[in-house]
């Protein structure tokens, strides 16, 4: 859990960072090609070729196609349609699809998680339920593309590394996962892209660097080694703790107006969530599934 709580601090950054210094800016496929590739390189020095079978490999990458690839494609674009608000609103749907996504993947049906995580998404609807934009439908969609990688990356994840040799160590096998999504975020850059919107300053680079680097390379590598060692439920509801931590820090960096009763009310039904699938795992011994 500390792997998931540390990662929902850093990536609570990353919408206003976006939100307020490169969307509208800095093309979206650059920036998702830009962040790809700074991850992998981040993780390269390590790889080992043996460790994985060619098949754990091919998946392991295709994994990345579908959590970090797809995902950011969606994800960027929807800012230019949505606010950060609006954004880290419609992504309260995510904890629903980790849920079922990992009921199904382990071919089991586990109603206690699905009612977990409903109550963080009421949560987290209560914590930003507000007017919208006219972009409302489009965005929407926008977003849930992303919601739905985001989910069955992690999920899918869990899935594949329980059939790793016991003790392999994941920094050496990782990188397999951003030369997934840069297979397909190179691609995109070169076919969708837009060389007139590449980052003009110095402040625009060092975004795209610490987003790169640290969020993208440190992030997800910390957040899917975090996901093995939570249940699906702890997991779900830690997917709605971005959407607090990532209000605070809107608000706390570029004084965005905020109801601050209903993010404390919001907050503590998330909590609520989390501590009643803590007892559920404590009870019925699932701590890691």
């Amino acid at each position: 859990m500390l792997y998931l709580v540390a990662v929902t601090v850093l990536w609570a950054f990353s919408f206003s960072l976006i939100g307020e210094f490169l969307a509208g800016a800095v093309d979206s496929y650059f920036a998702v090609l830009t962040r790809v590739l700074l991850a992998a390189l981040v993780f390269l020095p390590f790889l080992k070729l043996s460790l994985l079978s060619t098949k754990q490999k091919a998946l392991l990458a295709l994994l990345g196609v579908v959590q970090l690839g797809l995902m950011y494609i969606f994800f960027y674009h929807s800012f230019l349609y949505l606010s950060v608000p609006e954004v880290l609103l419609f992504t309260i749907f995510t904890p629903l699809y980790v849920a079922m996504l990992s009921d199904a993947l382990f071919k089991r049906f586990t109603p206690f998680y699905l009612l977990c995580a409903l109550i963080a998404t009421a949560g987290a609807a209560v914590i930003r339920f507000k007017g919208v934009s006219d972009n409302f439908w489009l965005g929407f969609a926008i977003v849930q593309g992303a919601n739905l990688c985001f989910a069955l990356g992690q999920v899918g994840y869990k899935k594949l590394a329980a059939s790793f040799e016991t003790n392999v160590p994941y920094h050496n096998v990782f990188a397999w996962f951003y030369l997934g999504a840069l297979a397909i975020a190179l691609p995109a850059f070169f076919v969708f892209g837009n060389t007139s919107q590449l980052p003009q300053t110095t402040v625009q680079w060092s975004v795209l660097m610490w987003l790169g680097i640290v969020a993208s390379g440190l992030g997800y590598y910390f957040w899917n080694q975090g996901a093995l060692k939570v249940s699906s439920g702890s997991l779900a509801i830690m997917n709605n703790a971005l959407i607090p931590a990532g209000l605070v820090v809107n608000l706390l960096l570029w004084q965005k107006d905020t109801d601050y009763f209903r993010l404390c009310v919001g907050g503590a039904i998330i909590a609520i969530a989390l501590w009643m699938s803590h007892q559920y795992n404590r009870k019925h011994g699932h701590a890691l599934h």
